[in-house]
């Protein structure tokens, strides 16, 4: 059969978009069924609209109503959907799997996060875990997410704390070395202290009896990360979290000097899970949050042992 040059066809996704809000009635209940959002269902069927030159939905708030030319359509759209649905070639396992988009912070996706996703996959071997990081500094809700773990100051966001963290002087053994033996607070004035904005000094300097203000010298690293790398490599002493230096412990990379710990200001928490869910079911979003609470509890538990061990 020859087709026509003048003749549009409109894109499977659209189809496949008109005939979800048709059957679940909103725009929402398409996108969870869809894995998208509710803006990329209504766009894809604006474009539909577009294109066959008549309005499918008559929409009263967030509810939609089958316009006439919708009804007709939809019936045609569904025979040739029904079609394609048919072909063997188009039933894959890939299809079956459900998507979980998290969003995380850097240092936490890498230190928390990504070291115990075996652990995961084999609770849930059909889901398709995606990892995305996040900005730092930008406070907007991440778009297309269905997890977003977040870090900041909860009191000003609300939100599910996933650890308390608390944060002690770390250093690698060739800076104690060099320092002649780091067995009081007062010997860190023999070396350099590491600086960031994220966790300041003074706290701790308060605790161990030390009027010392702020250091004032040094690189100032403004991620939790890069402060511990610094420290790894022997380049000062960072007031660093155990949470996230529990690798480094255990190697021996970085020791804790102090059995003097403060609370930080900031914590990682579950920010509010969006109006709906965009990529994934509700009950396997639930089941992620409580398996990373878990897997937060085990790394505190952990890192508290570490600590315990080298102070």
């Amino acid at each position: 059969m020859t087709v026509r040059p003048d003749v549009r066809f409109p894109s499977i996704e659209g189809l496949r978009a008109f005939d979800a809000a048709a059957r679940l009635g909103t725009f929402e209940r398409a996108a969870d069924e869809l894995s998208i959002t509710a803006s990329a269902v209504s766009k894809r069927v604006a474009t539909v609209e577009e294109l066959v030159g008549a309005l499918l939905f008559s929409r009263s708030g967030k509810s939609l109503t089958l316009t006439a030319a919708g009804k007709e359509y939809l019936e045609q759209v569904r025979a040739a959907l029904a079609l394609l649905a048919a072909m063997p070639l188009h039933h894959r396992a890939v299809q079956r799997m459900t998507r979980l988009r998290v969003c995380a912070p850097p240092t936490f996706a890498r230190q928390i996060l990504v070291p115990a996703l075996d652990d995961f996959t084999a609770v849930y071997p059909d889901v398709e875990l995606e990892i995305v990081l996040s900005v730092p500094y930008l406070d907007a809700a991440s778009a297309d997410v269905d997890v977003e773990i977040r870090h900041g100051d909860t009191g000003a966001h609300g939100g599910d704390v996933l650890m308390t963290d608390v944060a002690l002087p770390m250093a690698a053994p060739a800076v104690v070395a060099r320092a002649g033996g780091l067995s009081r607070p007062v010997d860190l004035q023999r070396t350099r202290l590491l600086r960031t904005p994220l966790e300041s000094w003074v706290p701790w300097f308060r605790v161990a009896g030390l009027d010392w203000p702020e250091p004032a010298q040094g690189p100032r690293l403004v991620d939790l990360g890069l402060l511990l790398e610094a420290a790894a490599c022997g380049q000062g002493v960072a007031l660093g979290r155990p949470s996230l230096a529990r690798q480094w412990l255990k190697s021996g990379a970085l020791q804790a000097l102090f059995d003097l710990a403060v609370p930080t200001r900031t914590q990682y928490y579950l920010a509010a899970p969006l109006p709906h869910v965009s990529g994934c079911g509700l009950a396997v979003r639930t089941g992620f949050e409580t398996w990373l609470r878990d897997i937060c509890a085990k790394v505190q538990r952990e890192s508290a042992e570490l600590v315990s061990r080298q102070t």
